[in-house]
Order: structure tokens, then C-alpha cells, then sequence
């Protein structure tokens, strides 16, 4: 079986079944149990009754006339009993034809139902038999000698209040329960498990359609339970995909074509490096060695980029003090450097190579006058490396940190690949920070890397 909701909702009905199935049989012992229980109580409850019943007929039979005596005699003796006792009497000849009754027991002939089933029969020495009717003596008429008129009990009930379903026996009403239990449970779960693996099943179709090559492809995330976390996650991690493959793309794209000034340049100096004259041959050697150089930090910073674009949290979290870190990278420019003792946490590889990027473009393009400034603006540690240099326009400002992105007028004469910027503002949010661009007051830019100082 292949469909999971189906799978899903016959679990529940098996379940359901095996359940309802365990009740009843549990439920069936209970009532055999006390259908038990109940005969015994109720035997024995006859059995006081009628030795109470039988008590009460040898004290009456001393006190009654005798059988030959006046029926009307015999009546009225009955009657005053009855009114002294406080307890509804009735009396037969040996025959079976009524004497004399009290008028609380006629009135309970005339009640009839549950009101006569309690009167208990005894049979006299002299073949009379004294009904005596009360409550508290017999619960049920004893077995095999009921009052008359009395309808036995039905000896399947298994309360007083009759069976579980009127009209049906005790059995067929259970198994009633349980199918309609069955069957409600049965088409209530069904929807609910049908909803929930049609989410599953356009969860699946979205995973499907992204895996195909649709990397734009998001699936529905309504809801707040597991399903819907799942699809949340599922469209975080699809969004990073589609993110790094595109930069990747657009990485690959560029670089490609930045790599083919330096091979140009490398292939016309290389095949007229045998026909050159000495001082020429000397300055080809060089321009090979400026393009090579060229290219392994083309290669070299497209590596880096690349790898901070994979990986997200993998850098190292070790106290850096940033003071000290300027001060060695600014003497490699003679930069100017000034500022506080300032500490950060995160990678000092790489903030070295952030700091170092700044400043060479600071140098490239900024003229000699570069200087360094480490400040404290509330919880961050700012990095300014200004320069004297022509600026870089309003417009500008944001775009420079896009990778492979030159000023106009700043191709390849003044060296670089378009990179360093981009990894200065990829290794500012790996550190949870930012970099940007400022006029720098007089002439000249501020390129600022903030980063959150390391608490305590």
C-alpha cells in the first residue's frame, strides 16, 4: 500500500477496532459479574424476607382465629394487625380464596407492578396462607414463589433499569455501541488524515519540482504543526540553495571573464619572449610574473568567496583585539593607525584579510595618505580606513562591495580583480557585522568595517 493517508487511517481503525473489541469483551465480563452479583443479592434478600415474613406469620397465627372461625371474624382480626404491625396483610383459606385484607395491601393490589412483588407468602399450620407485603422485607419475590399476580424478573436483565438498548437484548445493543462508535471514529479520522498527507504529498511534489531544477519553487507553509515546520525549513534551505547556486553562477561567470586579460597578456608575452632583445626579454619575465601574480589572487579570492558563501557557521569564535591587528597590518602600508584597545570575537584570519583589503584599496586607489582609526560607536568596534583618493560618487557607495563591480575609469591599470570589497562586506556578516562607504570630510572616502565587541 503505497498511499500514506490510507495507511495512516486503517492504523487508526485497526487500532479502534482492537480497542472496541477489548472494551466490549472487558465490558461483557462486567455485566456477566454482576448479573452474578446481583442473583446472589437478590437470593439472598428473599431468603431474609421470607424467614422475617415467617417470624411474623407464627406471631400472627396465635392471634388469629381458627380456620372454622367466621370469615368476617377472621378479617377483622387481620385487619387490626395489620393497622397495629403497621404492615400490609392479606389472607387466604386453604383454597386459595381470599378472607380478609388490610386496605394498605389493597391498595397495593390496586398499585399493582413493583408494589405487589413484594409480598411474601406463607403457608399456616392450618393450610391458610398469610400474605405480607413491606419494603423492607423482600426486595425481589423469592424464586419459584411469586405474589399473584407478580411477573417474574427477566432473568437476562443485568441491572433494574432493563437493557443497555430498550427492545434489544443486552449482547446486540453492545455490538450496536461499538459499530456505531467504530463507524464515527472511522469518518471523523478519515479528513483529518486525508489534510494532513495532502500536505505531505505537496510537500513531496515541491522537493520534487526544486530537485527537477526549479530552484525559485517554494512550497505552502500554513499551519503552525510539524508539517508546516517542515515546509518552513524546507523553504529556508531551498532559499540558501537557489542564493549560493546563483552567486556561484554569477561568481563563475565573472571570473571567467576576468581570468582572460591575464591569460592574454601571459600568452602574447610568452610567444614573443624568444624573439625579444635582452632588455625586452626582461621586462616580458616581468609582466609574466605580474600576471601570474594576478591570477593566483584571482583564484585565490574567488576559493575564499566561494567558501564563505558555503559555509554559514563555520568559523572560528576566538577573542581578537583589534588594536594590535591594525597596527601590523597598517605598518605593511605605512598607514597611519590610531585608536582604542577594542576586543571582538571571531576569526582572526579572516579579519586580517578584511583589514588588509581595505587598506591596499585604500592604497590603490586612495593615493599614499591612508590612515586608520579604530573607534567604539555603543556596542561595536569600528575600523576606518581613509584615504585622500578621488571618492567614490553617491551612487557608488553600496555597489562597490558587489563582487567584480569597478568605478568607472578603474579597470584593470590599477590592479585588483574586483573581489576585495565583496570579501570585506562576506566576512563583516559572517561576524555579524557591516561594511560601508563614506565621504570622508575634505576629500577623499572612509571605508568602515563594524563589528559587535565580545562581551564578558
Amino acid at each position: 500500500m503505497r498511499s500514506l493517508y490510507l495507511r495512516i487511517w486503517l492504523t487508526v481503525l485497526a487500532a479502534l477496532a482492537l480497542f472496541a473489541l477489548a472494551s466490549g469483551w472487558l465490558f461483557q465480563r462486567h455485566v456477566e459479574a454482576e448479573r452474578e452479583r446481583f442473583q446472589a443479592e437478590r437470593e439472598r434478600m428473599a431468603a431474609v424476607a421470607q424467614s422475617r415474613a415467617e417470624a411474623w406469620a407464627e406471631l400472627l397465627q396465635r392471634s388469629l382465629p381458627p380456620a372454622d372461625a367466621p370469615p368476617a371474624e377472621q378479617a377483622d382480626v387481620l385487619r387490626d394487625w395489620s393497622a397495629r404491625l403497621r404492615l400490609p396483610l392479606a389472607l387466604d383459606d386453604a383454597a386459595g380464596r381470599r378472607i380478609g385484607a388490610s386496605e394498605s395491601y389493597l391498595r397495593r393490589e390496586e398499585e399493582g407492578g413493583p408494589a405487589l412483588r413484594r409480598a411474601t407468602a406463607v403457608t399456616l399450620d392450618d393450610g391458610r396462607r398469610l400474605w405480607i407485603a413491606r419494603p423492607s422485607l423482600l426486595r425481589r419475590p423469592p424464586p419459584g414463589d411469586p405474589a399473584p399476580g407478580a411477573a417474574r424478573p427477566s432473568p437476562n436483565r443485568p441491572w433494574p433499569g432493563g437493557p443497555l438498548l430498550p427492545g434489544l437484548p443486552d449482547g446486540a445493543g453492545i455490538v450496536l455501541l461499538v459499530a456505531l462508535l467504530f463507524l464515527a471514529v472511522g469518518a471523523g479520522a478519515y479528513p483529518v488524515v486525508r489534510r494532513l498527507t495532502r500536505r505531505l504529498e505537496a510537500l513531496k511534489l515541491g522537493v520534487e519540482a526544486f530537485g527537477a531544477g526549479a530552484l525559485n519553487h517554494r512550497v505552502g507553509a500554513e499551519g503552525r504543526d510539524e508539517v508546516a515546520a517542515v515546509a518552513a525549513s524546507f523553504n529556508q534551505a531551498a532559499a540558501r540553495i537557489e542564493a549560493l547556486v546563483r552567486s556561484n553562477q554569477s561568481l563563475l561567470a565573472n571570473a571567467s571573464h576576468e581570468l582572460r586579460s591575464p591569460l592574454a597578456r601571459l600568452k602574447m608575452a610568452v610567444s614573443m619572449l624568444d624573439d625579444a632583445a635582452p632588455a625586452q626579454a626582461m621586462r616580458l619575465r616581468e609582466e609574466i610574473h605580474t600576471n601570474i601574480a594576478e591570477l593566483d589572487a584571482l583564484v585565490e579570492e574567488v576559493l575564499l568567496s566561494s567558501r564563505l558563501d558555503a559555509t554559514h557557521d563555520g568559523i572560528v569564535r576566538e577573542p581578537v583585539e583589534l588594536l594590535a591587528l591594525a597596527a601590523e597590518e597598517g605598518a605593511r602600508v605605512q598607514a597611519q593607525v590610531e585608536g582604542l584597545p577594542l576586543t571582538v570575537t571571531g576569526d582572526e584570519r579572516l579579519l586580517r584579510r578584511a583589514l588588509r583589503n581595505l587598506l591596499e584599496n585604500a592604497r590603490r586607489y586612495g593615493g599614499p595618505q591612508v590612515e586608520l582609526h579604530l573607534v567604539r560607536q555603543g556596542g561595536h568596534a569600528e575600523l576606518r580606513v581613509c584615504d585622500r583618493g578621488p571618492g567614490v560618487p553617491a551612487a557608488y557607495r553600496d555597489r562597490v562591495f558587489e563582487a567584480f563591480f569597478r568605478l568607472p575609469g578603474h579597470a584593470e591599470r590599477e590592479g585588483g580583480v574586483g573581489l576585495g570589497l565583496s570579501l570585506v562586506r562576506q566576512i563583516a556578516q559572517r561576524h555579524d557585522g557591516t561594511a560601508r562607504c563614506e565621504e570622508r570630510p575634505g576629500g577623499g572616502s572612509c571605508f568602515v568595517l563594524s563589528l559587535p565587541l565580545r562581551t564578558a
